[in-house]
């Protein structure tokens, strides 16, 4: 009889422990423990992160962090921190945020469009991912990459096609650098180089022209017919007289890419910069802008036709007026002078 009281007892205190442990488990590894109320949130875990970095972002996140510090170090996570951009849904419990945030680097989506200059994209892509600007600035512009893949620094821009791009957010600068090269190289496919090399240009030719196609006019049904005026010009030996060049030589000779130039001045025309298709035959050496891909493809697929000169039609606002000759020209350029001047656009 005693030994059977002590088996019962001994069985009651085996089920009080098992229920604790049971209880402690349910708590610490299997219980919701969010405390916010969107159905996600991320975590951004950077590159030689520690504990203390990632429980930081957690803290206001979770009900109860001790539960969480204490479930971390048993599955040893506390010690082996993975970098990246990870997932903590509403309800998940200790045990999946840890299987999450351990293994569950999720890809984001990066744009960029229209940047003037190498230095504004870096900054750009520093706001999307990890790297810092300086140290995407320094690989992009990295002497030995630009001379090995068939670029300079003034045609380096022409390298990053503007879409949107899926990356890791922990992508190193190196990582986005090689990868927006095979993105440069996937766009560049037969087709497009077939189109280029009949036209006499290289593709970061065509990506400096598009560049003041799309500068000239934001009317995507307009562009072949602006690079059509362009290609004949080449053709014909003429200097392309592009203003967005001369603005863009202005703000390079001045060092202020900051400044708003809404009209080009007569000694704006005298700035000795290769950048002034005035002053300087042929194409520039590089893109002044990134140029949209409807822009590029413009280029590559130009409107066949005789016109040699165009102004701004102030009748059909972001259109153009075409000419074939210069007395035409002059013509067209009369009238939108008139009506620029009423504006008081002096600068």
């Amino acid at each position: 009889m005693y030994i059977k009281k002590i088996l019962v007892a001994i069985a009651i205190i085996g089920l009080a422990v098992a229920a604790y442990f049971a209880y402690y488990i349910y708590g610490a590894m299997l219980k919701p423990n969010t405390a916010f109320n969107n159905e996600e949130a991320y975590v951004y875990v950077p590159t030689n992160a520690k504990y203390a970095d990632v429980r930081e972002q957690l803290v206001p996140l979770l009900k109860d962090i001790d539960k969480f510090d204490a479930l971390a170090d048993r599955k040893k996570y506390s010690t082996n921190i993975k970098a990246g951009r990870f997932v903590v849904k509403k309800d998940m419990s200790n045990n999946d945020i840890i299987n999450s945030i351990r293994s569950k680097n999720i890809p984001l989506k990066i744009a960029f469009n229209n940047q003037e200059r190498i230095e504004d994209l870096a900054g750009r892509i520093a706001f999307q991912i990890e790297a810092d600007s300086l140290s995407l600035l320094k690989s992009m512009t990295n002497p030995e990459f630009l001379n090995k893949n068939g670029f300079t620094k003034e045609t380096a821009l022409a390298m990053y096609i503007p879409n949107s791009y899926e990356v890791y957010w922990n992508t190193s600068a190196n990582g986005f650098r090689d990868k927006m090269l095979k993105e440069y190289n996937r766009f560049w496919n037969k087709s497009r180089l077939a189109k280029a090399e009949k036209l006499n240009l290289s593709p970061i030719d065509v990506i400096a022209l598009a560049a003041i196609v799309h500068k000239e006019t934001a009317k995507v049904d307009e562009r072949p017919r602006v690079a059509g005026v362009y290609l004949n010009r080449i053709r014909k030996g003429m200097p392309l007289q592009a203003d967005p060049t001369v603005i863009y030589a202005v703000k390079k000779e001045s060092g202020d890419f900051n400044r708003v130039i809404k009209r080009v001045l007569y000694k704006d025309l005298e700035t000795d910069s290769k950048y002034n298709t005035y002053k300087y035959g042929g194409i520039p050496p590089g893109p002044i802008f990134m140029p949209d891909v409807s822009a590029i493809d413009a280029v590559l697929n130009e409107e066949k036709h005789n016109y040699y000169y165009f102004v701004a039609n102030v009748k059909n606002f972001g259109y153009h007026k075409f000419a074939k000759t210069l007395s035409q020209h002059n013509a067209n350029r009369q009238e939108y002078v008139r009506w620029i001047n009423k504006q008081g656009v002096n600068r």
